[in-house]
């Protein structure tokens, strides 16, 4: 995994538009400015991989749902329905402001999911998870467009970064998010055995001696820190957070353990690829991340549906 997230990286940084010698990195001149605007974007992506394969194995753990992703379940489109009100009514600029708002909005929407999930005799079961989440997803989706058509800076501001994408940022971006990431990675990291514990069904984690509610709470600030600062910093990008956790698991098994790092890992390596095949599949423009991980996670997730691969 280490290796591969090395080759993605070097990849990332050498390949594009135009591919460059890593001996430009020792000459001055235009080649080292452009390897110099991809280590930010490589960075940057390495982070947001991170978090989204993260945010998507503890989900699908805490959840025990299969279908479980920040975007199924409507986290991103929670936290971008809150950054473009800040922007319309709040006068929100800058990376700050938008870290804050995605978070508070994905945990409001990690909230209104369950909540609206778990109405009914049988409680939030995982169907009901996936519905409750499509549909508050389509909800939020409709209400961000329709602040857009009535603010023009929402607008302009949106309109490059809801496809997802992670060019176009500075050094200044990457130091600020990566203290938030550490949060969100250390504390995701740290439940690997309350996700195991929790795997096993409420009534079993409380006999083990769990909390399950201070568990959940906990696993669910987790994913509120990765999903909510990744879709600040690139977006809303979909599919990274389903199906890294349903690869490793297929060769690791379900022991969040292994399941946890070595999602981050392979999360990294999927977006750092996906962004370095987007800018050399239709030169001299670019297809956005966001586009390139549904392209490829679509047909890969329809493969897992048709194997029978999708159990936890």
């Amino acid at each position: 995994m280490l290796g591969l997230v090395a080759v993605a990286a070097v990849a990332s940084v050498l390949i594009g538009s135009r591919t460059i010698s890593p001996t430009a990195l020792l000459e001055a001149g235009p080649d080292r400015t452009v390897l110099e605007v991809r280590a930010v974007r490589t960075a940057l992506g390495v982070l947001v991989g991170v978090a989204l394969g993260l945010a998507g194995a503890c989900m699908q753990g805490l959840t025990r749902n299969p279908l479980a992703d920040p975007g199924i379940l409507g986290v991103n489109a929670g936290a971008a329905l809150a950054i473009v009100l800040g922007i319309a009514y709040l006068g929100a600029g800058g990376m700050t402001s938008y870290v804050v708002l995605a978070l508070v909005g994905a945990a409001l929407a990690s909230v209104a999911v369950h909540a609206i999930a778990g109405i009914g005799r049988d409680g939030a079961t995982p169907a009901k998870l996936t519905v409750a989440g499509a549909a508050f997803a389509a909800a939020a989706s409709s209400w961000t467009v329709a602040v857009q058509l009535v603010d023009q800076t929402a607008l302009d501001v949106m309109r490059r970064w809801q496809v997802g994408s992670i060019g176009g940022r500075s050094w200044d971006v990457v130091v600020s998010l990566a203290p938030v990431f550490a949060v969100g990675v250390v504390l995701a990291l740290a439940l690997s055995r309350t996700l195991n514990a929790l795997a096993l069904g409420e009534e079993m984690a409380a006999g083990l001696g769990r909390h399950t509610t201070r568990d959940r709470v906990l696993v669910g600030l987790a994913i509120v820190l990765l999903a909510g600062t990744a879709t600040a910093a690139a977006g809303p990008i979909a599919f990274v957070g389903l199906i890294v956790p349903h690869l490793v698991r297929t060769r690791t098994g379900s022991d969040h353990r292994h399941l946890l790092p070595l999602s981050a890992g392979y999360g990294a390596v999927l977006v750092l690829l996906a962004d370095t095949v987007g800018r050399v599949v239709l030169p001299p423009s670019e297809v956005q991340v966001g586009i390139m991980t549904a392209v490829v996670g679509v047909p890969f997730f329809l493969l897992l549906v048709r194997r029978g691969r999708m159990g936890l």
